[in-house]
């Protein structure tokens, strides 16, 4: 049975100051780069044959922090990229709420509705992700993938492997370095593990 395993990247330098990243190049934090050793260990039960990821830095350097591990090279591609958030990038989430409160209130409580110059729709986010996919799967057969990505296109990826409409986007949350995965069987595909935290637990204690 062929499986998608998801991974969201570590913890991020905007991530740790709340603003608005999509498509900007930023590096993980000190805590990011632990937890992505600790998504790394926890995958070395699983049999994963191929390592693809966003090839902003945040996803990228998590993707290689498990492809050592895992002695896996990473395959990094545009097509994971988080979704493209144009003049909201860089801007904290108090500065996005004043100065675009009712783009962002569509966002929040109708994120498939969203559209703004210079951004991206959740459909085109998911159109280029599962492009990607569809396309990996057809030339690797029987093999299972791992995709290293965003929040945002993690999660049209999810909802459109199981034929979940992109209305229900917000009720869905996934922690950075959390795993998802996905199995192909031969009647339907079905969400195996969705937002799997349970590496990062020993945080607590930290």
């Amino acid at each position: 049975m062929q499986k998608l395993y998801l991974v969201r990247h570590g913890e991020s330098e905007w991530n740790n100051l709340k603003r608005i990243q999509g498509q900007k190049d930023t590096f993980l934090t000190f805590k990011g780069e632990k937890q992505a050793e600790k998504i790394a260990n926890r995958l070395v039960s699983e049999e994963i044959d191929i390592i693809y990821s966003s090839d902003l830095k945040r996803a990228n350097e998590t993707a290689n922090i498990i492809g050592e591990k895992l002695n896996l090279q990473v395959t990094p591609s545009e097509a994971f990229r988080e979704i493209k958030f144009g003049s909201w990038e860089g801007l904290s989430t108090e500065e996005l709420t004043e100065k675009n409160s009712e783009e962002h209130f569509i966002w929040l409580n109708q994120p498939h509705n969203f559209k703004m110059d210079g951004a991206e729709t959740l459909y085109e986010v998911q159109k280029r992700a599962m492009n990607k996919i569809d396309s990996i799967l057809k030339s690797n057969p029987n093999k299972n993938i791992l995709v290293v990505s965003h929040g945002a296109t993690i999660k049209t990826i999810i909802l459109g492997y199981v034929g979940i409409d992109l209305k229900y986007y917000n009720r869905m949350t996934l922690n950075n370095t959390s795993l998802s995965i996905i199995e192909f069987r031969d009647r339907n595909n079905v969400i195996k593990l969705l937002n799997d935290t349970c590496h990062l637990e020993e945080d607590k204690y930290e």
